[in-house]
């Protein structure tokens, strides 16, 4: 609906003094337009309709998935293109009469004139919070996932709800008074939103008549294909996910099935036919750079098949051969699992003499170099970036910062009325008095107390400017998960709920914060009204947030033993992979503490050790850059990329990242190399259609077939015929089903 009041100026398209005027940014001049049409309307019933439509599906599709064995996270990218021909279509039928309410304050139309690209851009954004609440960060579900599922509490929904949404709204509150230093200054270009950009400008300009199908033809035909292909992987035929035919060829060797096993092994020679496999956990291979898919296959192959081997079978590093090469579960010294409820006390806290009498808790051996290598990533992604960005971000940044001289883009988006500060600062103290209400009401379902609370905001507050800074300019987000919940392990130890909700409000409200920075740099770059983006994102936020909750609510009350590996079907999807390794997270971090583990006498204490290697990791590579700076090679050399080569696993098997690299390689290098013209045009709608058919075909079967308990039962259907692969091979340890050495 278009409102009057919103655009200080009217009438025809804004092609002032400045239209010689270009951005100081190459990249930016190069893809966004410097004109803006500020007649279009913006926030009509187009634009609200299929914009909560888009939020309100993508919501369900994420969080539905999430809870699967092979997750997998719908972009907006689907919405993006899906909204167009309906958009299009409601601009032909809808009626176009004027409405007026509020004594003609407020005049709007059903219908103001053909569907235009700001609308599509506002439909987006409402569709980007079905992302970074379903999939792209659902930690505040986790965290309610885990108190429920695995901590067994009786979480009130009510509860849940204040957690959801305060963690949402706070890190709304960081951006609106951020924006002035992140979105505002030319300097802060914020990299990955020209794509959008590129995106918006391809769907919305004519296309040249040329041979071949359009982008939507070539949409709904891929959408198609994939949608009846997933039956296959997703029903009838579900080894498709991990198809590990080593262990064929060796049925009784552990050692074979260790290395050949894609769902307990190595996963070497193993491989998925699943899209939902191969797009599980680091997004779809389409949209990645070449440059980064080079870096993180060159991590994935020394750690995967150089120093894990090494670890396991040469140095049986951490009583390796005692547990599985492979598990996100947690176990005893004697190759057990860890029974977590045998330490902890009815307040959900850590019994310490039950723990003494119990024994110390054991990672499996790719487990706990995996967190070793979140140390590495932290503080060579701090390297790396200040040593090949430092001195660039800090002059931008004193530049953003002593209000620079506004660009062409700055210029144009000062025509609109601009969004008062005190609009985000009531969000930002609201938010903040009910997250410490909370932890008086709640306090022992939540544990974290009101001084925890206040350290989290610090802490977010701290960090949230120089890591938008770092994003803004390098397209890199330093996570500081793990030091988050490092750190209160340490103050706050023997508290596994309070230690997720401090890396909640403390950690996940920076990445909220800088998703809502993001979409309103793309508004910027847009000529959105900035009001206009202050209502789509404050209520796709709010919806977002309720219907996430409540779908997720849904699920864990309807599905039996949902995340409880133990008591599923060995065939059921609902493994909760994620969610147990933030489930462990609480348990190795709050509830055992990093004392303990990390520690002075801590069986992984020296893991501490690649916090100072992450550090020193791309120092040479800087040095090589300064004496050889003709190689244009050695910058492309990145440590933190490399060390996402064995991020996220567990949850995420070798099969999944191995099937992203090659994906990711025929697309983006051959396809691209020699097919350039195709993969201008079709590459992300190929993307989009695979994420759109797969998750509808998903939906159908659960409602259709698995819910109902309809579930076949054959060879087939077991998603990986390798039951040794979890065995260890320690001499004398007793596992059930394993054979001992």
């Amino acid at each position: 609906m278009v409102d009057k009041m919103e655009e200080k100026n009217g009438g025809g398209r804004v092609e002032e003094e400045e239209e010689h005027e270009r951005c100081p940014v190459e990249e930016v001049a190069l893809v966004v337009p410097e004109t803006d049409d500020p007649t279009l309307p913006v926030l009509t019933f187009r634009a609200w309709f299929l914009g909560l439509t888009s939020c309100v599906l993508l919501i369900f599709l994420n969080t539905f998935f999430i809870f699967r064995t092979q997750p997998l996270t719908i972009s907006a990218i689907l919405m993006q293109i899906a909204v167009l021909p309906m958009g299009k279509f409601m601009a032909r039928v809808m009626p176009t009469g004027n409405y007026s309410l509020f004594g003609g304050r407020w005049e709007f139309s059903l219908n103001p004139g053909p569907f235009n690209i700001k609308e599509h851009v506002m439909i987006t954004i409402l569709a980007n919070c079905g992302v970074s609440y379903g999939g792209g960060d659902a930690y505040s579900i986790g965290a309610i996932t885990v108190m429920k599922a695995y901590y067994k509490q009786s979480l009130g929904f009510v509860c849940a709800l204040f957690i959801v949404l305060t963690t949402q709204i706070i890190g709304y509150g960081w951006a609106g008074m951020l924006r002035r230093y992140l979105v505002d200054p030319v300097e802060m270009w914020w990299p990955a939103n020209l794509a959008q950009v590129s995106f918006f400008r391809a769907l919305h300009e004519k296309e040249h008549k040329q041979k071949g199908f359009t982008r939507m033809q070539f949409f709904l035909i891929f959408f198609a294909a994939s949608f009846a292909y997933y039956a296959l992987p997703g029903y009838l035929f579900p080894i498709l996910t991990f198809f590990s035919w080593v262990c064929w060829i060796w049925p009784r060797s552990i050692t074979a099935q260790q290395i050949g096993s894609g769902y307990h092994g190595l996963g070497v020679g193993a491989f998925t036919l699943d899209w939902a496999g191969i797009s599980a956990y680091h997004g779809s291979p389409l949209v990645a750079p070449w440059f980064s898919i080079v870096n993180v296959g060159i991590g994935f192959i020394m750690f995967i098949y150089i120093i894990i081997p090494l670890c396991y079978w040469k140095f049986e590093t951490f009583d390796a051969r005692k547990f599985p090469i492979f598990s996100n579960q947690l176990f005893r010294t004697n190759g057990l699992k860890y029974d977590t409820t045998k330490i902890l006390t009815p307040q959900r806290d850590l019994n310490v003499a039950a723990y003494n009498s119990y024994g110390k808790l054991y990672l499996s051996p790719l487990f706990a170099l995996s967190i070793g290598s979140g140390f590495l990533r932290f503080t060579a992604t701090l390297t790396h970036v200040a040593l090949f960005h430092g001195s660039d971000i800090w002059k931008q940044s004193r530049s953003a910062m002593k209000n620079a001289k506004k660009d062409i883009h700055a210029k144009l988006m000062s025509k609109y009325k601009q969004v008062p500060e005190w609009w985000f600062l009531i969000l930002l103290v609201l938010s903040a008095a009910f997250s410490i209400l909370m932890s008086f009401i709640w306090k022992d379902d939540v544990q974290l107390r009101w001084w925890g609370m206040l350290l989290a905001f610090v802490l977010a507050w701290v960090v949230t400017l120089p890591i938008g800074v770092i994003q803004a300019t390098t397209n890199q987000q330093p996570g500081y998960d793990i030091i988050a919940q490092f750190i209160f392990g340490y103050v706050y130890p023997g508290k596994p709920i309070a230690n997720l909700l401090f890396k909640i409000y403390g950690r996940i409200s920076t990445v909220h914060a800088l998703a809502f920075l993001s979409d309103l740099k793309l508004g910027h770059y847009m000529k959105i009204p900035p009001r206009s983006m202050y209502a789509a994102q404050l209520v796709g936020t709010l919806v977002a947030g309720v219907v996430n909750l409540a779908v997720a609510w849904w699920m864990l009350g309807s599905i039996e033993n949902i995340c409880d590996v133990e008591s599923l079907n060995p065939n059921s999807p609902w493994t909760c992979p994620k969610f147990r390794v933030t489930f462990d997270a609480s348990v190795i971090w709050g509830l055992i503490g990093p004392q303990r583990l990390f520690g002075s006498g801590g069986l992984y204490r020296n893991l501490v050790w690649l916090f100072l290697v992450g550090a020193v990791l791309p120092v040479p590579v800087w040095i090589l850059h300064k004496i050889f700076p003709e190689n244009k090679w050695i910058p492309l050399i990145n440590i933190p990329v490399i060390s996402y080569g064995f991020a996220g696993m567990p949850p995420a098997t070798p099969t999944n990242i191995a099937s992203w690299l090659v994906t990711g390689t025929i697309f983006n290098y051959f396809v691209f190399k020699y097919r350039k013209e195709w993969w201008k045009r079709y590459n992300y709608v190929l993307s989009a259609a695979l994420d759109a058919g797969t998750a509808f075909m998903a939906v159908l079967i659960f409602f259709a077939l698995q819910n109902e308990d309809k579930n076949l039962k054959w060879w087939g259907t077991e998603i990986d015929h390798c039951p040794l692969a979890s065995c260890p091979t320690a001499p004398g340890i007793m596992v059930p089903g394993c054979p001992v050495h």
